[in-house]
């Protein structure tokens, strides 16, 4: 119901302006996310898409704030993470917080990590557009090079991250954590 929702508030904008992220695109992503749960995909890989998708969100509240003048120093900052933090409210009720040493240097909860590093790689993939297309003179190489190269991005970080697990989701391994990997401040 939510999706039919977000479909029909899309077809009936106003005004259409370039930006980041279109809203047709969020929402197959916003969609797929469940679908993928259902289908049994490793939750690691959700978390990806998950993270992309918050980021575009992210990109969306930087446009309305800048649309309506309100900036202050470091606001685009403050709402990219508000947005990707977001994670931790859409599913709460799904998943437990499990941290665990992940690449033996990060000790978070490995949907977590999946979630940031999905956001990461899509931010990277628009700018890397960005440098393409000022590299061939302001033009894109392509049509949807836009939209292509920042999902392409987050599918072959998909890919790496379903082929080879890094972090413990339904799939991967988990590192016990004991008292002797946690440090003690005392």
């Amino acid at each position: 119901m939510k999706f039919l929702y977000a479909a029909l508030i899309s077809l009936f904008s106003t005004k259409v302006l370039a930006g980041p992220a279109c809203p047709v695109c969020t929402i197959a992503i916003g969609a797929s996310l469940g679908i993928a749960q259902k289908l049994g995909v490793d939750d690691c890989v959700v978390g990806i898409w998950a993270g992309a998708m918050l980021a575009m969100i992210g990109y969306w509240m930087i446009r309305w704030f800048d649309k309506k003048g309100w900036t202050f120093k470091g606001y685009k900052q403050l709402l990219m993470v508000l947005s990707v933090s977001m994670i931790g409210f859409v599913y709460i009720s799904e998943l437990k917080y499990e941290p665990s040493i992940i690449w033996g240097i990060f000790f978070i909860d490995s949907f977590l990590f999946t979630t940031i590093l999905g956001a990461v790689v899509l931010i990277l993939g628009m700018h890397f557009y960005q440098w393409m297309k000022a590299k061939n003179g302001g033009h894109a190489h392509f049509p949807f090079e836009k939209v292509v190269v920042p999902v392409l991005a987050v599918l072959l970080t998909s890919v790496i991250i379903a082929y080879y697990p890094v972090c413990n989701c339904s799939k991967g391994e988990t590192i016990p954590v004991t008292a002797d990997v946690i440090p003690s401040f005392d």
